[in-house]
């Protein structure tokens, strides 16, 4: 079995609102959004495309002749959503009126066109139950994914318990925030909380996870040690492939974990690092097909365009230039008489070093 990139987005998958990215290179500023067929052109063939599309690409490749690429579709909450390749070349384009939102082209010599780094997207995993709905429920996994733009990132941890502002005021743990207000709500206190500038987020629930995982076809990872899960479930050490149910046990677990709640927000950066991983082994081309399986179990305030654009950064990335750290603290009582953390010095500088979008 094989773990599909966009689990990324979801194991923790996927995730970015309000950013429209930069702009596209001037070849590829605008699409057709007539009703009229564009005339196909023989200087450019696309594999899998329609006229549209392949006249979007064309755009791209002006004056130049024998082109031929191969375009792998799917959608992202009914949007359309395309990745282009030719030989190294990779254009990123959205529907219906395709129009063409990013890309690399070492052959054109073009600069890449990701979106303005850094970029930071919040994913969110609820504690709803199977068949549940998402509401009134809390964000009790919390992880920031950073991009620096330049080939650096960073996962970034939130452990629940954090004392925070919550939506419309007042403080409460940070994972309340969500049953408060909902992902922006969720947002807008990590935003405060990090002073980080996050676009988004993208939440499923316990059934959710474990759907992308299994259909994204487990998620290939090496475990450093033996977790017993839940009291009864164990994950041996070594290199394995989590299915969806061992995937949701490994990111819950903190009981066993000496710790606790820090570990678990460590173990499910973890997750979301080997999903980076396996997404560079499989390769840009699946992202389309992958972003329809997450779209169908996640709820996300992020455009086609911006998911799209931030899913492919992971391809951009060197694994030697991407960190990962838990915000963390001592503990506290709040004055409701609650235990709490307390975000201690090294969290508050992990912040403001992570601004530049890698750790």
């Amino acid at each position: 079995m094989r773990m599909r990139p966009t689990a990324v987005l979801a194991v923790v998958l996927l995730a970015v609102a309000g950013c429209s990215g930069d702009p596209e290179p001037t070849t590829t500023t605008s699409a057709s959004s007539t009703s009229a067929t564009p005339t196909p052109t023989p200087d450019v063939v696309v594999e899998g495309a329609d006229a549209e599309l392949t006249a979007a690409v064309a755009k791209v490749y002006a004056g130049k002749t024998g082109i031929e690429a191969t375009a792998t579709l799917g959608t992202w909450k009914k949007e359309k959503v395309a990745v282009v390749t030719s030989g190294d070349d990779v254009t990123l384009a959205v529907g219906p009126d395709w129009k063409v939102v990013g890309g690399w082209w070492p052959s054109l010599d073009k600069p890449t066109s990701l979106g303005k780094g850094p970029r930071f997207v919040l994913v969110i995993g609820s504690d709803a139950r199977p068949n549940k709905t998402l509401k009134g429920t809390r964000g009790d996994t919390l992880q920031v994914l950073g991009v620096d733009g330049k080939g650096g990132g960073g996962v970034m941890g939130m452990a629940r318990d954090i004392w925070a502002p919550m939506p419309g005021g007042g403080n409460a743990k940070i994972n309340a925030a969500f049953a408060y207000g909902g992902g922006k709500g969720q947002v807008d206190t990590v935003r405060k909380v990090t002073g980080l500038p996050i676009e988004g987020y993208v939440v499923t629930g316990f059934g959710g996870f474990g759907k992308i995982v299994n259909e994204s076809g487990g998620l290939p990872m090496t475990v450093a040690k033996k977790v017993v899960l839940q009291g009864k479930t164990t994950v041996k050490a070594g290199k394995q492939i989590l299915s969806g149910k061992f995937a949701l046990a490994y990111a819950r677990e903190r009981k066993s974990l000496p710790d606790g709640d820090f570990g678990r927000s460590a173990h499910q950066s973890e997750l979301l690092l080997a999903a980076a991983v396996a997404a560079r082994v499989e390769g840009v081309k699946v992202v389309p097909k992958e972003m329809s399986i997450v779209s169908k179990y996640a709820e996300t305030d992020l455009s086609a365009a911006d998911a799209l654009t931030f899913v492919a950064s992971f391809y951009k990335l060197d694994p030697t230039k991407v960190g990962h750290t838990v915000a963390k603290g001592g503990f506290g009582t709040s004055p409701d008489g609650q235990s709490i953390v307390v975000l201690d010095a090294a969290s508050k500088k992990a912040f403001a070093s992570f601004k530049d979008g890698r750790l």
